[in-house]
């Protein structure tokens, strides 16, 4: 779903008053939902599951689990457990489904937590994903908004995985390139979200690129912190191939939607084509994290990833008075 209708329905829930140990909540929507149960501790909940974005079972299992996980790091908390959520036609054989579920139970282990039960219904299209637990100190939370101007914004995978899985589902990508999005979306953040919390203080806004695009979260994190964001296109890491299937013609349907939603918010330099404009609104699908850090970090944020990379993509402009002046740049 497009983030105008999200917004749209989603409105009503936001009438009943939530009580104080919501740390968040839909009042100021996040990646996860945050429940206080003590000094100490406060739970992590999320949700998330999609129809097949591969073929290979297995690595759509993997997939789909790694973006559901990745709420849970974007906060900044650790995996506990999960529940599979299926949705399975009576046509297709359970031996497939039996992988999925293999691939998603694998990045769970891998993640730290457990496969502790699951529901399933019959769908005409099959569907998989997870309900995930997780946990984090009720005073060190990852959220989208507190972005500073001045801040450097880092991004934790390349883009291109929606043009990429297009091409896919249309004959016309190339299998390295193909395996190339797979390794990078069965990938898990755990230790991009270990190193931005092992810097405390000096990162102030995080979130995960996910369906909304890059410049989608970011206007949500934009919007929540009250700034500008400016955003230097040749800085931006892209999987292999990304452009050419863009130049293909192998949109996303989920990338007009976030560009009809974006377009009233973000300047982009008259400079790039319509093929590159095309990563800029790209869904991605379990893809990096994005945060906002103090310029201090940047010299060390990589000590504190050994074998994660970041990318310096742009920085927080200034502040505005409120969420309808916000303006995202593309230079």
């Amino acid at each position: 779903m497009g983030p105008e209708a999200l917004a749209q329905v989603l409105r009503p829930l936001t009438q009943h008053p939530a009580p104080d140990d919501l740390l968040v909540g839909l009042n100021a929507a996040d990646d996860a939902a945050v429940y206080r149960v003590n000094g100490q501790q406060a739970i992590i909940s999320t949700a998330d599951f999609f129809p097949p974005v591969v073929d290979d079972p297995y690595a759509f299992g993997a997939i789909a689990a790694a973006n559901a996980v990745s709420d849970i790091y974007a906060m900044g908390g650790q995996v506990l457990m999960a529940i599979n959520l299926v949705a399975w036609p009576d046509d297709v054989e359970y031996a497939i489904l039996s992988e999925v579920l293999r691939g998603g139970a694998d990045v769970v282990v891998q993640a730290g937590g457990i496969i502790a039960g699951g529901h399933t219904v019959t769908d005409k299209e099959p569907k998989y994903g997870l309900a995930v637990t997780g946990m984090v100190h009720p005073e060190h939370i990852l959220t989208k908004g507190g972005a500073h101007p001045g801040d450097l914004l880092v991004l934790g995978k390349p883009l291109g995985s929606g043009l990429i899985t297009t091409a896919h589902k249309r004959d016309l990508v190339k299998e390295q390139d193909l395996q190339e999005a797979i390794a990078s979306m069965a990938r898990i953040n755990r230790a991009a979200s270990a190193a931005l919390v092992s810097a405390g203080a000096a990162v102030h806004a995080a979130t995960d690129i996910t369906g909304f695009g890059l410049l989608g979260h970011a206007w949500e994190m934009a919007t929540q912190s009250k700034t500008g964001m400016r955003f230097e296109y040749d800085a931006l890491p892209l999987l292999p191939g990304a452009l050419h299937y863009a130049e293909l013609g192998c949109i996303p349907g989920g990338s007009h939607r976030n560009e009809d939603y974006l377009t009233p918010h973000v300047r982009i330099s008259e400079r790039l084509s319509i093929t590159e404009r095309a990563i800029l609104w790209d869904p991605q699908t379990s893809g990096g994290l994005f945060a906002a850090i103090a310029p201090d970090l940047w010299p060390s944020l990589a000590t504190l990833a050994p074998g994660v990379t970041f990318w310096r993509i742009g920085e927080v402009t200034d502040a505005v008075q409120d969420a309808t002046q916000v303006q995202l740049e593309v230079n």
